[in-house]
């Protein structure tokens, strides 16, 4: 997967496309590709930004001073015009953007637990079924962050470190096929080397675990 870490990237969007959008009155995102998308969003889309830009009411005798683009976008966003590009860094909000992505993530590492669930079943099925073996969600993440296509969003720095993200994976199937595998290896080894996994010896669940990842 690619590491976009928002301390250190920076978001750039067309300058006419963003205006024009902001100009529309209606709901846009920029995305971590510098694209402006409008509702309906696309499903596997990842924004920076998701918002609307409602004018205030002026008056001739009351004109107002037109906005910059970091006072529409907010004031978490740093923002600078280079031409016909705007070049946008996105970590200071965060919270925000957690948010409006989590929905389409395929998991959650935003909180100090850790992933504790995968959004798709097949892959929450894999994840539920192996922790009875001791295989938790963190070590299936890495394998996942590091075999399989698709884009970790997070803010992550060194001293002090610092990390969240939300995972976005590009293919389901071969996420699936690359735990799956990788469970019925460990389980196999387990059960070979360990008394207390010996066929005989597992509990009901752990039975059903097996039987799940095609052991028993």
């Amino acid at each position: 997967m690619k590491k976009f870490n928002l301390f250190k990237e920076i978001i750039i969007t067309n300058i006419h496309s963003l205006h024009q959008a902001i100009n529309s009155s209606k709901l846009f995102g920029i995305t971590v590709k510098g694209d402006i998308q409008y509702e309906p969003f696309v499903n596997d889309a990842i924004f920076i930004y998701k918002g609307k830009h409602i004018p205030l009411q002026t008056s001739a005798l009351m004109p107002t001073k037109k906005p910059s683009l970091e006072t529409i976008l907010g004031k978490n966003y740093k923002v600078v015009e280079d031409e016909d590009r705007v070049l946008i860094k996105a970590f200071s909000n965060w919270q925000e953007i957690i948010g409006f992505n989590t929905p389409q993530a395929s998991y959650d590492d935003t909180t100090a637990d850790g992933v504790a669930e995968f959004a798709d079943k097949d892959l929450e099925d894999i994840g539920w079924h192996a922790t009875e073996f001791n295989i938790n969600y963190r070590t299936l993440v890495e394998l996942l962050e590091e075999k399989c296509e698709g884009t970790l969003i997070c803010i992550e720095q060194e001293n002090p470190y610092q990390f969240s993200g939300l995972g976005f994976l590009s293919d389901n199937e071969q996420a699936k096929k690359i735990l799956f595998e990788y469970c019925q290896n460990e389980i196999q080894k387990i059960m070979n080397e360990d008394e207390n996994y010996k066929k005989e010896n597992l509990t009901e669940d752990e039975s059903e675990a097996a039987e799940f990842f095609h052991i028993l």
